[in-house]
């Protein structure tokens, strides 16, 4: 588990890092549009591999997310952030399922406090809702899977389900949100 003072820390990083980035987007949308169309298909193989860079760290994707709607539109943000976020997803599982293998699993699930060694993490249910918690539940949901073996079949649909419903809601987002701030100029 992350300590607060961690999770605190990474939270204030990934939140600057998001307004940084907006506001650049913001200040150079021109330009930005500009070289995302010369930029074509690369760009998009781009943002897909740093949504795979960014999953062994704590820092969140959710800015990337909110940057693909705005830079690519409603549709094609949703997809582009679809794919990189399943990308980040597998890269997590791959992760756990390594932690499993240089960890003493086994013995440390029996000593979990509060009953958490009784999870059942082959849940779908489990896995659907888990990685809805806002921040770092889908991180975590996906290492869990991996360490417990989740099947990959079950871990791959749950984990495609809930990143459509996250990269509908702020792919979406950031296309209005650039939309909002074209409309009064800031």
């Amino acid at each position: 588990m992350i300590p607060k003072k961690n999770k605190l820390f990474w939270t204030v990083v990934g939140l600057t890092l998001f307004i940084f980035l907006v506001y650049l987007l913001v200040k150079n949308l021109h330009s930005v549009e500009i070289l995302i169309n010369k930029a074509g298909i690369m760009g998009v193989i781009v943002i897909i591999i740093l949504y795979g860079l960014f999953a062994p760290t704590p820092i969140t994707t959710d800015p990337l997310t909110i940057i693909s709607g705005a830079v690519y539109g409603p549709i094609m943000g949703v997809i582009i952030s679809w794919l990189g976020n399943n990308v980040a997803a597998l890269v997590e599982y791959y992760i756990g399922r390594h932690l499993h293998r240089v960890t003493n699993y086994k013995k440390i699930k029996t000593h979990l406090p509060f009953g958490l060694n009784r999870l059942s993490v082959d849940s779908p249910w489990f896995l659907i809702f888990g990685r809805l918690i806002p921040g770092y539940g889908g991180k975590l949901i996906s290492i869990m899977a991996g360490i417990e073996h989740v099947p990959l079949v079950l871990y791959l649909w749950t984990s495609a389900l809930t990143n459509f419903l996250g990269s509908l809601l702020l792919a979406t987002g950031g296309f209005h949100l650039i939309r909002l701030v074209r409309l009064f100029k800031f």
